[in-house]
């Protein structure tokens, strides 16, 4: 039987730092696992209040859309806590209502619809019912409705009802998720091989997979639909207070589609708010 030697008091002093290194490795990893998501969530969150001069600085940066996004948001927030300081940055709303990211525009469109009393907010907002993009015309049309502007109601229907995508260009299709899956916008459907290349399908809107409608790798052509997205509850909820306010008689049927049946992903008080539009819609009809 072997007797185990005493270490020297060198080898424990060598155990001993190794040790102390250990640590430090450990601690450093651990910090980095709480400082990098707070430096990450820092330069994305949008709720850090930006100084005057920051604001500039952040409207200026056409190389950074998210800063762009975070002076809308502010300049959003300080017109709701009724701010008149903040009217030196309309133009710069304004502006942003064209540009050329769909986020930044998506953004501006909730922003304009803050102050009501601006006739120049009312007129972009109409504008941008024509955009490209669907989540700009839907947030323009949710936000003339502050106005007491009913012009984007299809817009506000269009909420409530599933989302047809359509094949950008001809080519072989191939899906990369599969049906009942929740996505959010710009999430990865599908992949499309071109002459000129991959083209990444990503979805226009937040919501789930609703229906693949052809064979994965099959020969598409361009404006083939190719995937139904179902709404988002988000989308419903808010397409239903808006429908509040500005629904007609004629959308009762969709409305009460989320009153009556078991509408997949949508929670109880989505029944409970179609239920509550649908009688003020009523009302409405009936006092004319």
């Amino acid at each position: 039987m072997t007797t185990p030697t005493t270490p020297s008091p060198e080898e424990m002093r060598r155990a001993e730092a190794r040790r102390r290194r250990s640590m430090l490795i450990l601690m450093g990893l651990a910090i980095s696992f709480v400082l990098v998501p707070f430096l990450f969530w820092r330069g994305t969150w949008f709720g850090r209040p930006l100084t005057e001069e920051e604001l500039g600085e952040y409207f200026a940066d056409e190389q950074q859309p998210r800063h762009i996004q975070h002076a809308l948001v502010q300049v959003g927030e300080r017109m709701t806590r009724g701010d008149s300081t903040v009217e030196r940055w309309y133009p710069e709303v304004i502006e942003q209502a064209g540009s050329p990211h769909a986020e930044i525009r998506i953004t501006a469109a909730w922003v304009l619809g803050g102050d009501t009393r601006s006739e120049e907010f009312h007129a972009v907002l109409t504008e941008m019912l024509q955009d490209p993009d669907p989540m700009v015309r839907r947030n323009a049309a949710l936000s003339l409705v502050r106005f007491g502007d009913d012009g984007g109601r299809e817009e506000i229907l269009a909420l409530l009802q599933p989302f047809t995508v359509q094949a950008p260009s001809d080519g072989t299709f191939t899906y990369q998720l599969p049906e009942d899956t929740s996505v959010e916008r710009g999430t990865l459907l599908a992949r499309l091989e071109t002459a000129q290349g991959v083209l990444d399908i990503q979805s226009p809107v937040p919501g789930t997979v609703e229906r693949e409608l052809i064979e994965d790798a099959a020969q598409v052509m361009e404006g083939q639909a190719v995937v139904v997205v179902a709404p988002a509850s988000e989308q419903v909820w808010e397409a239903l207070r808006a429908l509040f306010l500005v629904g007609r008689e004629e959308d009762l049927p969709e409305i009460e589609r989320f009153v009556r049946e078991d509408v997949p992903g949508m929670h109880e008080e989505i029944q409970q708010q179609a239920s509550r539009t649908a009688a003020e819609i009523r009302r409405r009809s009936l006092a004319r």
